[in-house]
């Protein structure tokens, strides 16, 4: 099962208004593991970065001048991401920024259906407690050493480890916790209980690696060890049998 994992860094909170996407990381998973593909990139603004902005993500509005703009990326966006399910933290957020962004761009917005919230999942796995992105990555032990500013790419990186731990950790990647990667359970005791496939014969068997010279030496070498040797006991009883 193919998802992508996905964060965006703005310039404020107003989608709709004044504010616009500055970076945009995604993760390929499948079956809850990441491949190695990413998109990422940068996007000019267009206006200038608030110093707010700035000190959380590191990004100055001299540093995105000159990048492209979300218009000439938005095709190369809507071709990594496919038809597949979008995981993001505080969904919400991120995807009315990709849907003003993609309206602005020409492109039809992405249904609501599309998007999975990470911080929805949280609160309901732990209803209580802190849900932030950093707070979950303590929970999982999941290391924040290469992050000091927020960042789409390295925020998706973990937010990956975050998802995977949400949906059951790698027990259940490795279906240790009865449930099937299709989404299906069986009962602890058929998990218990199960048996694996039998192996299936080979249609013809695999042609032996030992020369001649070699079994004649291996024989030699076998009757200097005397007929009390294991190998005569078993060659004897081999031959009684057939």
């Amino acid at each position: 099962m193919r998802e992508i994992v996905f964060d965006t860094e703005t310039t404020g909170f107003d989608a709709k208004g004044a504010d616009r996407i500055t970076e945009i990381g995604c993760i390929e998973i499948i079956d809850l593991l990441p491949t190695g593909r990413q998109f990422h990139t940068y996007c000019d603004p267009q206006r200038d970065v608030p110093e707010r902005v700035t000190e959380i993500t590191g990004l100055t509005t001299e540093f995105l001048k000159g990048k492209p703009k979300f218009a000439e990326k938005a095709q190369e966006f809507l071709d990594f991401i496919g038809d597949d399910t979008l995981v993001a933290h505080n969904a919400r957020f991120d995807m009315g920024f990709i849907n003003a962004e993609l309206a602005r761009a020409g492109h039809s917005p992405l249904p609501g259906t599309r998007f999975k919230d990470t911080l929805a999942m949280a609160n309901a796995k732990f209803p209580g407690s802190p849900a932030s992105l950093d707070a979950l990555c303590k929970r999982f032990g999941i290391s924040l050493s290469s992050r000091d500013k927020h960042g789409a790419i390295i925020d998706s990186e973990l937010l990956a480890a975050v998802y995977l731990e949400l949906s059951g950790g790698r027990e259940r990647r490795l279906g240790l916790d009865g449930e099937r990667l299709d989404g299906t359970r069986q009962s602890a005791a058929n998990a218990a209980h199960a048996k694996p496939n039998p192996a299936k014969p080979r249609p013809a068997p695999l042609p032996p690696l030992i020369s001649e010279a070699e079994k004649l030496a291996h024989a030699d070498f076998i009757a200097s060890l005397g007929e009390g040797a294991v190998w005569e006991k078993v060659w004897r009883k081999q031959k009684r049998a057939g």
